[in-house]
């Protein structure tokens, strides 16, 4: 039997990243996706599948308390959690989530995920507050830390060098003619990734944000948010030139969300 997937998500780019990352996969069925908290409860309740796949900041409801409702109304779906923002692990195992995914989800993860999953539907026998939960705690906690330190250091080509910079000090990085450009507050230069989606899946993606095609921003480096057209916003970094980046209309819904703007 395909294992039956229900994707939550209220971004319709995430929820299409997810359906054809789940494509490659064998025996995988994504029953439905919900666009938001309410429609992921009842749709769980209606549809009950094997597994949720859970973005925690949703409109209505978050992930969680998506999670709490499906645990008290004893729906036997497994939850898991795809979020862009690792410091919820800890609540992610108090409700329960057999695991935990930080965007952007690498397709090795993902596999690894459903296979654990697939395990425990066989068994049907997962119960976070019973034998082993200290070893899966640990297990959760130990993933995350090792995708905050994933990547540390930059490797970034000024002139005819290159310099090591700690991915904490980038202020942005830009796309413009196939080359991408790492700015700090006090030296730019070039990187060797060839795409802002491989250099972001070496960041942490809860601080780097792409908040339009051709920008990665780290959101602790932003100065000031500047309104603009049609109710966008364009961000002032704090590197030395005060460089404005524009947010792309579906970035700043999030940003709106995250600033409570």
């Amino acid at each position: 039997m395909p294992m039956r997937i229900l994707i939550a998500d209220d971004e319709q780019p995430a929820r299409n990243e997810l359906c054809f990352q789940l494509e490659q996969l064998d025996d995988i069925e994504v029953v439905d996706q919900a666009v938001d908290g309410p429609q992921a409860v009842a749709l769980t309740k209606k549809l009950v599948p094997d597994v949720v796949l859970l973005d925690i900041q949703m409109p209505g409801l978050t992930g969680f308390e998506v999670a709490r409702q499906l645990l008290e109304r004893e729906v036997p779906s497994h939850v898991v959690f795809v979020t862009a923002f690792d410091r919820y692990a800890i609540e992610a195992f108090e409700v329960s989530a057999v695991d935990y995914l930080l965007k952007p989800v690498e397709p090795a993860r993902l596999a690894q995920m459903i296979q654990r999953v697939r395990r425990l539907v066989a068994r049907q026998q997962l119960r976070a507050n019973g034998p082993g939960a200290n070893k899966e705690l640990e297990r959760i906690v130990q993933y995350v830390a090792e995708r905050q330190n994933h990547r540390e250091r930059l490797a970034v080509k000024a002139g005819e060098r290159f310099l090591l910079v700690q991915a904490e000090e980038v202020v942005y990085a830009s796309l413009a003619d196939d080359v991408i450009t790492i700015v700090t507050a006090s030296m730019s230069g070039t990187s060797n990734y060839r795409t802002l989606d491989e250099l972001h899946s070496h960041l942490d993606a809860a601080v780097f944000w792409r908040v339009h095609r051709s920008h990665l921003v780290n959101i602790n480096k932003i100065k000031e948010i500047v309104p603009w057209f049609s109710r966008n916003y364009i961000l002032r970094m704090k590197d030395g030139k005060g460089t404005e980046i524009p947010v792309s209309r579906t970035q700043t819904k999030r940003l709106r969300e995250y600033l409570s703007l």
